[in-house]
């Protein structure tokens, strides 16, 4: 017995999707933490990402948690953002300096949850000066 399926298209994209608020995405996003946290604790005791990279994590890391900042963390606004910007930095630079292979074998989360996760980290790289730019090359 054989089924014959007709070419149909298997998304309907004559409805567009509704419009998600920040709320939603927020909420999306706060769900992949977890996901987040095993990925780079996988990736920092795997021998096979560069020890250079797992070093630059670890250094901004002690900056996140040092009462030392650029912007200090009272500042109304901007007062975290140089901690999220350094961290975006420097996930991105780990990610992008560590082969697919090895993510994909750590990420227990969905290839979508990841493209999320890696667009997060490469905005906070982009909106980095040049000057750490070419320090921190991709």
């Amino acid at each position: 017995m054989s089924f014959e399926f007709e070419d149909t298209p298997i998304v309907d994209d004559t409805v567009p999707a509704p419009r998600r608020t920040w709320r939603d995405m927020s909420f999306e996003a706060a769900l992949l933490l977890p996901n987040v946290t095993k990925l780079l604790a996988r990736l920092i005791v795997d021998p096979r990402v560069s020890t250079r990279r797992k070093v630059l994590v670890g250094a901004v890391l002690v900056y996140i948690v040092s009462p030392v900042d650029l912007i200090p963390d009272f500042v109304i606004g901007v007062g975290h953002l140089d901690d999220i910007v350094l961290a975006s930095l420097a996930l991105d630079h780990l990610m992008a300096g560590t082969d697919e292979a090895i993510i994909l074998e750590h990420w227990d989360g969905s290839i979508d949850g990841l493209d999320l996760v890696r667009s997060v980290f490469a905005w906070g790289a982009d909106i980095v000066p040049a000057v750490f730019s070419r320090v921190l090359p991709r």
